[in-house]
């Protein structure tokens, strides 16, 4: 008998594999295992191992709530890795692998530590932490008084997911592994991330980031005396970089401007001097996102040829990729959108953290000499089996001679001789991108009754630099008209209803949303999500609004106010009449709470049925790193709202 995927069993049912680290033999694979914890109401990890075919799987920590980024030493004897255990702050740890052991504490700060990097000769354990100036020794917070005023000079003194930061930065911080002795390394104005060490153990790269992480470039340290070079353009973009086996050239991908797409690049360190290599990469390096997710640096394979992760049409692939010659090719289309990638020594097996349509939580080994790919863990097959995930297709729609590619997510037990409501799903971005992964809300929605179809518009990432940038300074047009048109071809199929249609969609899908019920009737329902509401409003308020709002909007306020106008869905709210679902956390930096509040305004006096769920400390991450209770409460309040609105 089987079940649906209620909220109760997304949330607090499924556990998530992540982050596996294939030890240097390729014998073995680490990973850590996370699940929501309903009675203190946070997410805990804990660090498990297993064989490379997943046989013989053992949990290796047991004390404290969080533990993560487990990385094997050089030798594969040792991993150091990141835990909470002692209270108030993080503590970086090395566990034995090869003899019982405790594992031994190297250092602690109050504050998150991550992005760790052992030394190649495997002495020392390169890492980041958040170092304010104002309180270099990391002092507790003073209780029962008020807190100090805030005084900044800079643009970029709030970010979303850490709030006000002012002059507080990430910094590269080494600690030797024998003595536990440490040292700052840097003392950067902005935030550096994920240092990598050079094979010769002499410099570290890493990503240093302005404006909240929407410039980017490289910055090279030299590791016995801290001093620090840039590499690449100030307003430029870097995401993913690896060192050459000779320590003496840098391929990293990014652009010399934010311009959504990204081509590879080659840096010297004896000429200083960087060459691009190709003008239209099909693909998009996965980058990581700071804080949440390490970047999948791409691996050298000899003195030429680099293999590497990146996302292609809403799907995870390995590439191979030649320096000297710039040609690009695929090694594998995975049929799924994995995190992650770590190889051994050999460079034979690659280990991704797996979702798929069919399923998540797993880890993936992937053997490029045999070609085969296969989940070796089982963690939420059982519940699977119970609560099955939705059936789907893939799908493509032409306009205008732009091929959109498009999927459709049916109930496990569809009917096609029934009629089904249809709920449109927006991504973000608007250079995000829908594909072959597991969905919480698709899926509920899906579970219980309801056809889902998302599609990537133009203006989505993952198919080049040219489709990505067919979205500039025309949001909510031709990439409207796309979403419009795919809705439309499947209301061609008897069992989708035209009289039942719902929008749903986060951040830039929330702009598509508010902007669709101001331009239509059509939709019966709605549920926004941290929308970008008012362009002029959101530009100086949003912790990125400033340097990205120029590039996306066509310049500043004063420059482009017509085009402000005309693309805000604020200038055309009074028109809606759809029962519209607005939800947004209130510590969102990146799409304001104020967004929400103009748009509940806007909508209340327009006459339109309208609630507000409001979801106290939430940052735009929140539906990844948000309390359970409030993820919970985001997936039964969506799908309340389209079962009363469209059953």
């Amino acid at each position: 008998m089987t079940q649906p995927l209620t909220p109760e069993l997304l949330i607090y049912g499924i556990v998530a594999a992540g982050d596996p680290q294939l030890s240097p033999d390729g014998a073995r694979v680490v990973y850590s295992l996370g699940r929501a914890d309903r009675e203190h109401d946070r997410g805990t990890s804990q660090i498990w191992q297993s064989d490379l075919d997943g046989a013989n799987p053992r949990q290796l920590t047991w004390t404290g709530d969080r533990n993560r980024e487990a990385r094997w030493s050089p030798d594969g004897r040792s991993i150091a890795f990141v835990s909470d255990r002692l209270q108030g702050s993080s503590g970086l740890f090395v566990l034995p692998m090869d003899a019982p052991g405790e594992a031994r504490e190297l250092t602690r700060h109050r504050q998150p530590i991550g992005g760790l990097a052992w030394s190649p000769d495997g002495r020392s354990i390169a890492y980041t932490t958040t170092f304010d100036p104002d309180n270099p020794d990391e002092q507790p917070l003073p209780e029962c008084r008020p807190p100090k005023v805030r005084v900044t000079r800079r643009l970029d003194y709030k970010q979303d997911n850490r709030g006000w930061v002012n002059d507080a930065r990430g910094q590269v911080f080494v600690v030797d592994v024998a003595s536990g002795e440490r040292r700052m390394l840097t003392r950067e104005p902005h935030d550096l991330w994920f240092p990598q060490w050079s094979p010769d153990g002499r410099t570290l790269a890493a990503r240093v980031t302005g404006a909240s992480g929407i410039y980017s470039r490289l910055a090279l340290v030299d590791a016995a005396t801290g001093h620090t070079r840039r590499v690449g353009p100030e307003f430029g973009s870097v995401g993913v970089w690896a060192w050459s086996p000779g320590s003496d050239r840098i391929l990293f991908d990014g652009d010399t401007e934010p311009s959504a797409a990204v081509d590879l690049f080659l840096y010297s360190l004896n000429d200083d001097a960087i060459r691009r290599l190709t003008t239209d990469l099909p693909c998009t390096p996965d980058a990581g996102f700071p804080t949440v997710v390490a970047p999948s640096q791409p691996v050298w394979l000899d003195d030429s040829e680099v293999v590497f992760h990146a996302i292609r049409a809403g799907e995870s692939c390995v590439y191979r990729f030649n320096v000297e010659s710039a040609e690009l090719r695929r090694e594998l289309a995975t049929g799924s959108v994995s995190v992650g990638f770590s190889v051994d020594a050999s460079k034979r097996y690659v280990a991704h953290a797996h979702t798929s349509l069919d399923g998540l939580g797993e880890i993936a080994i992937y053997d490029r000499q045999s070609g085969e790919r296969r989940l070796i863990t089982r963690h939420n097959t059982g519940l699977l089996a119970t609560a099955p995930p939705a059936a789907w297709e893939r799908f493509d729609v032409e306009r205008d001679g732009t091929i959109i590619e498009a999927w459709l997510l049916k109930p496990a037990d569809f009917d096609p001789s029934r009629k089904y409501p249809v709920v449109l799903d927006v991504h973000g971005g608007p250079h995000g991108f829908h594909g072959f992964a597991f969905n919480n809300i698709q899926q509920v929605l899906a579970s219980h009754g309801f056809l889902v179809v998302y599609a990537n518009p133009r203006g989505s990432g993952s198919y080049g630099r040219e489709f990505a940038q067919m979205v500039r300074c025309d949001w909510g047009g031709e990439d409207y008209l796309d979403l419009m048109t795919v809705l439309d071809a499947l209301l061609e199929r008897p069992y989708a209803d035209a009289d039942r249609l719902g929008i749903w969609g986060y951040s830039y899908g929330g702009y598509m949303t508010a902007w669709a019920i101001g331009q239509t009737p059509r939709f019966k329902a709605a549920v926004c999500g941290a929308p970008c509401f008012d362009l002029e409003s959101m530009y100086g308020t949003s912790d990125i609004g400033h340097a990205w709002g120029p590039y996306e909007w066509g310049g500043q306020p004063h420059e482009a106010s017509e085009a402000f106008a005309a693309h805000s869905p604020s200038t055309f709210a009074h028109r809606a009449r759809t029962p519209t679902l607005i939800m947004q956390g209130e510590a969102d930096e990146r799409c304001p709470i104020g967004q929400g509040e103009q748009m509940f305004v806007a909508l209340k006096q327009a006459g339109c049925e309208v609630e507000f769920a409001r979801y106290p400390g939430g940052a735009h991450a929140m539906l990844r790193v948000g309390p359970p209770s409030h993820r919970a409460d985001f997936l039964e309040r969506l799908l309340g709202w389209f079962t009363d609105h469209l059953t």
